[in-house]
């Protein structure tokens, strides 16, 4: 069997959109991922449903595996010809010992390649308004590990030898020794009065600024509360947050949602409330696949003109539904002269991606009032209509559509299937953090978190979630399910949620 390649990539800060382009492409194309523990779950998302996944810890007090056994780990999977993803929080290269990892590949004579990531020094300062280099300032910025004490007579880190003036100093891993360094800083020279930012966890919704100085950063990080992971500023700079922090003016900064959603969907909702400041986990209740007979696709597209409407119930519908006709058609001439009706905005923007234009969308994004927007049109009787679903499409739409005496074809092009959250990095993290509020889109959504509810008991001192509903089908779904309805959006669409969540969290 060839050797496989190993690649050392670095996921950035943490935020899942500061990811690079490179980094996301290999992901996506791993056979086997080797990550950290502050790789972020959104991550989990892009990895092909056939990669291994190796989680090897690295956090403080929870080594789940020594770093001889993550490189004798590595090297095994690239013996066995297998696409290798070392995914390193920050940059490989930068405090993350992919240095010992990369000479380990190369003495073996493995194949390896190095994909840079946004450090966590850089993610801190363009998301707390610090600058790290100012020319006012100064042109001397130091990157060093607070991980060693320094209070040992062997220390790597000569404190006392950092540059004092004109200089920014970013320390990684300086938590737990914060007290001892400051002081052995102020000793080495460093004005007392020097002003310091902690960064706790940096690029994510709760990032939080720990301000002080020098000489009293120590009891004011107590005060706060500072945890790990954070990186600590020491320079003129640091004074700049107040003014400049702008990530702390989103309205949904410091808050925690859960999103619920298939496994691998890039989720419209999720950004829209990242971009406010959130942060989101993305809870993978379901997994989503092609699923389609051949005999029936056949029989379709072989009549596909025939058809006076064609209906989406959902975006996954709309995907699958196009990844098949173009593998019998080269031209979306071929579809004829039918009419295209979609069940929402969402479902209209995904058929939009394909140049075709959306003729029918109901004001309510369900089944009931796209089967009476298009009983509306008078254009029903025997009209012939294919409706585009998955396994679990309510037939209200099919019925419905009937009953106005529409002949109705039901084409399904895709299945839903519960996943396995037991050892889910999203459900683990929900698990322990908890979050303000929990958003439902779908009565599916609904019945597949009630039914998984055993592998999402919240840890003590987790944030019990809110219960918040698109609309009027999905908090029915709700309430006949037994969970409460805090937030229901006036409109059934993503817009009108958000809308509705700013409200209720927003500063």
């Amino acid at each position: 069997m060839p050797e496989g390649i190993v690649y050392l990539v670095g996921a950035g800060p943490g935020n899942p959109e500061l990811l690079t382009v490179r980094a996301k492409e290999l992901i996506e194309s791993a056979q086997a991922l080797v990550y950290d523990y502050l790789v972020h779950p959104a991550f989990m998302h892009l990895v092909p449903r056939d990669c291994e996944m190796i989680c090897v810890g690295k956090r403080k007090g929870f080594h789940s595996k020594p770093q001889s056994e993550i490189q004798a780990i590595l090297l095994r999977k690239a013996k066995e010809g297998k696409r290798v993803v070392r995914l390193k929080g920050g940059d490989p290269f930068l405090f993350g010992r992919g240095g010992e990892e990369a000479k380990a590949l190369q003495e073996a004579g493995i194949e390896f390649e190095v994909v840079p990531g946004i450090t966590a020094a850089m993610g801190a300062s363009a998301y707390s308004g610090i600058p790290l280099t100012d020319r006012n300032t100064n042109a001397t910025l130091v990157f060093v590990t607070g991980h060693e004490d320094p209070q040992k007579m062997d220390t790597t880190v000569d404190w006392a030898s950092l540059p004092k003036k004109n200089s920014m100093i970013c320390v990684y891993m300086g938590v737990s020794n914060l007290e001892p360094m400051a002081r052995r800083l102020i000793e080495g020279g460093f004005p007392r009065d020097t002003p310091v930012a902690c960064v706790e966890w940096a690029t994510l919704g709760h990032q939080r600024i720990c301000r002080g100085k020098l000489d009293t950063i120590s009891e004011v990080s107590k005060a706060f509360g500072l945890k790990a992971p954070a990186i600590i500023m020491v320079g003129e700079n640091a004074a700049m947050s107040e003014e400049l922090s702008w990530f702390e003016k989103k309205p949904l900064q410091g808050r925690r949602f859960v999103v619920t959603r298939s496994r691998g969907q890039a989720s419209e909702l999720s950004a829209k409330l990242e971009r406010l400041g959130a942060e989101v986990i993305g809870l993978p209740l379901i997994s989503i696949t092609r699923n389609i007979d051949p005999q029936t696709k056949e029989d379709v597209f072989k009549e596909i003109a025939s058809y006076d409407w064609l209906v989406f119930s959902s975006p996954n519908g709309v995907r699958f539904f196009f990844e098949a006709f173009f593998e019998t058609f080269e031209d979306i001439r071929s579809l004829g002269f039918l009419r295209i009706a979609a069940v929402g905005k969402s479902t209209a923007k995904e058929i939009k991606k394909y140049y075709v234009t959306t003729d029918l969308i109901p004001d309510e994004a369900n089944a009931e009032s796209l089967a009476d927007a298009l009983i509306a049109t008078d254009s029903m009787d025997s009209a012939k209509i294919l409706v585009v679903a998955g396994n679990l499409g309510r037939d209200v739409l099919i019925d419905k559509l009937e009953e106005a005496r529409a002949i109705v074809d039901r084409f399904e092009v895709y299945k839903t299937e519960q996943t396995d959250l037991s050892e889910q990095p999203a459900a683990k993290q929900f698990r322990e953090q908890g979050a303000d509020g929990i958003l439902f889109t779908s009565s599916s959504g609904v019945r597949s978190f009630v039914e998984q509810a055993k592998h999402l008991q919240l840890g003590d001192g987790a944030l019990r979630p809110k219960t918040i509903s698109i609309g009027k089908i999905t908090s029915a779904a709700m309430k006949e399910m037994g969970l409460p309805v805090d937030l229901q959006a006036k409109e059934a669409s993503l817009d009108s949620l958000v809308e509705a969540v700013v409200k209720r969290f927003g500063k």
